[in-house]
């Protein structure tokens, strides 16, 4: 299993590579790796609340939507949710179905004054598959790592 620090530099080196403005980009297994061993990590999952009901969701991760289905509007209490439930020093991975709209979270919480901000690259399904499915190539689901379903 790879150190902590081994994780993060890979992390940094990445969004430095990618030219990203929030401290990281990991992989999914990278981040449960860094929940596992980070107690006080926290997971940020700001899919639709449609998403998390039909699609599944992630035991233990915050849930805030960064847009609202249907039409994917805008949530503009955001910032404001995650700043009443996770404090300026927190070590915080955002999620989303593919990494766009995490990335997006992450910048908009970095430029909160969060420094310790990381995307999840692949997100919770990953690009479609061949035949037009996403959860089977990439992302969380097909890393196979913990998720629910109700």
């Amino acid at each position: 299993m790879e150190t902590i620090s081994v994780i993060l530099e890979r992390a940094q080196q990445r969004a430095k590579e990618m030219d990203l403005s929030y401290k990281g980009a990991l992989l999914p297994i990278e981040a449960l790796t860094l929940l596992q061993a980070t107690p006080s990590a926290k997971l940020v999952d700001v899919r639709s609340k449609a998403e998390w009901d039909w699609v599944g969701r992630i035991p233990g991760a915050i849930e805030i939507e960064w847009q609202s289905y249907p039409g994917m509007q805008a949530n503009s209490n955001f910032q404001t949710y995650f700043s009443g439930q996770i404090d300026k020093e927190a070590f915080v991975m955002f999620i989303c179905r593919t990494g766009g709209r995490s990335h997006q979270a992450a910048i908009a919480i970095s430029e909160l004054g969060y420094s310790n901000c990381y995307n999840i690259l692949e997100g919770f399904e990953g690009d479609r598959d061949a035949k037009g499915h996403r959860g089977t190539k990439e992302g969380w689901k097909a890393a196979g790592l913990p998720w629910i379903q109700k």
